[in-house]
């Protein structure tokens, strides 16, 4: 394995952490605790920028509050436009099913509303963004109008952005109300020492008009009453924009739920894809095979019976030098032997099938260069893709251990939880691991990610290192 490890390497942890602790690894048997990556510190960690102002007291005047703000300002009269388009449509269409019209009309309001759910997607990766994916697009089952119209019309994310349409005005005229009278209240109090000379110049009253009968009123016109009129207004400026963020969350999930693809579409796409990893992988294992046969067993086989075949002429000739020669083909013979019983064990290990995860991660183990301890608590065997998996994982990691990390010692844990099967390999060596793109170790977790898998990769720089596998459980037969 080519993959470059510890102060070498160029592993990056994978994207997908594992949900349940991330960005660290799963408890382990030992100590069952999480152990989470350790996050980067000053200005520039993450990539962030540090404020001076906690963001609670920025926020008023951010881009983004401002962005969402302008979202729900926009959607009132676009929810409009969208309700009143899809229930024209859905009623004219629908009044028209008796004629030859209904169809059509139908067909022609739901394509139009996938096409105003793309501007509605647009609008949220803008001001909110939210980056949703468009829908799996229309499969008509057969050329021409009438078969493009039933895809319509069969189409379950076609009546999504119908629903979308529907739902969404209620919502627009409340977010819009409750956005706008907390922002102009805490804008207008705050503000309101800069601008309540104008009721005693204008207005003829002394200030802002807090009560009022037939007999009396309260002006909000001394110094006190203006201050305190400015702290409320502070308060409301300030509480304003996570009001419209809480509101907006409610967009982003009509939106991602309404106009984005189903999860059946994204699961399909998901496993096409893993389908396709799967078949390179199985590819590039055949031709690996091929090669070491071709370019190791095969080359010293034959090699072996060309000497053979001249120590057979020198038989007679020289006994000596053709004991000599059959000497050196044993020796061939043997290093063959050690080379097909290498690559057998590269392809499914007779052992892993006989006894299980445990003898043959220990023989694994054994063959590393620095003590490893193994420890697999399973009470039964997982299938055997699963446990074939696990099994090359480990391989692969502690050939890495051996060659690149500098450790003294490395540890093998195998472990169930629920419904998965975790693997964690650890070693006290140098870290610094990185599974960035390319690497082996980015392999590895392309396969794992083939069967629904994760790696998980915990190496600050310095050390210790623990890379955690985890596997869906499947019971083996």
């Amino acid at each position: 394995m080519a993959t470059q490890y510890g102060q070498y390497g160029d592993y990056r942890d994978h994207e997908d952490h594992l949900g349940r602790g991330a960005p660290g690894a799963p408890e382990s048997p030992g100590d069952r605790s999480r152990h989470g990556g350790t996050p980067g510190a000053g200005a520039g960690a993450g990539g962030r920028r540090r404020h001076r102002l906690p963001a609670a007291l920025r926020a008023p005047v951010e881009a983004r509050a401002w962005r969402e703000f302008t979202y729900v300002l926009l959607s009132l009269p676009i929810s409009i436009v969208l309700f009143t388009f899809a229930v024209t449509m859905l009623s004219v269409g629908a009044g028209l099913l008796v004629t030859f019209l209904g169809v059509p009309v139908l067909a022609a309001g739901l394509a139009a509303c996938r096409g105003l759910g793309a501007v509605e997607r647009a609008r949220a990766r803008v001001l909110l963004g939210l980056d949703v994916a468009a829908p799996e697009p229309l499969r008509p089952r057969g050329p021409g109008a009438l078969a493009r119209m039933g895809a319509v019309l069969r189409s379950g994310t076609s009546w999504r952005h119908v629903l979308y349409a529907v739902l969404h005005l209620p919502w627009a005229v409340f977010s819009f109300c409750v956005a706008v009278v907390f922002w102009a209240y805490g804008w207008a109090t705050l503000t309101y020492p800069l601008w309540f000379w104008l009721f005693p110049l204008y207005g003829g009253q002394g200030g802002l008009q807090l009560y009022g009968d037939e007999g009396h009123r309260v002006y909000l016109d001394n110094p006190f009453e203006i201050t305190v009129t400015a702290l409320v207004g502070l308060l409301f400026t300030l509480a304003t924009p996570w009001i419209v963020r809480a509101l907006t969350t409610v967009d982003r999930v009509m939106v991602h739920g309404l106009l984005g693809p189903s999860r059946l579409a994204s699961r399909v796409v998901e496993l096409e894809s893993d389908r396709g990893v799967v078949v390179d992988t199985a590819a590039a294992d055949l031709r690996r095979i091929e090669r070491d046969l071709h370019d190791g067993a095969q080359a010293r086989l034959v090699a072996l019976a060309m000497g053979l075949g001249l120590a057979k002429e020198k038989l007679r000739e020289d006994p000596q030098e053709a004991a000599r020669m059959v000497d050196e083909a044993h020796g061939e013979v043997k290093t063959a032997l050690q080379e097909l019983r290498d690559l057998a064990r590269g392809i499914h290990p007779a052992v892993l099938t006989d006894r299980g995860l445990d003898a043959a991660l220990s023989s694994v183990a054994s063959r590393c260069t620095v003590p490893v301890r193994v420890e697999v608590d399973l009470v039964e065997r997982p299938a055997a893709a699963i446990e074939g998996i696990a099994y090359f994982t480990v391989s692969e990691l502690l050939q890495n251990v051996s060659k690149h990390s500098g450790a003294r010692s490395a540890s093998v844990d195998v472990w169930r939880a629920e419904d998965r099967l975790l693997v964690q390999v650890s070693d006290d060596g140098v870290g610094g691991a990185d599974a960035s793109g390319g690497s082996g170790l980015a392999g590895l977790a392309g396969r794992l990610d083939a069967v629904d898998g994760i790696l998980v990769v915990d190496s600050p720089v310095g050390g210790p290192t623990r890379v955690t596998a985890e596997l869906p459980w499947r019971g083996g037969e």
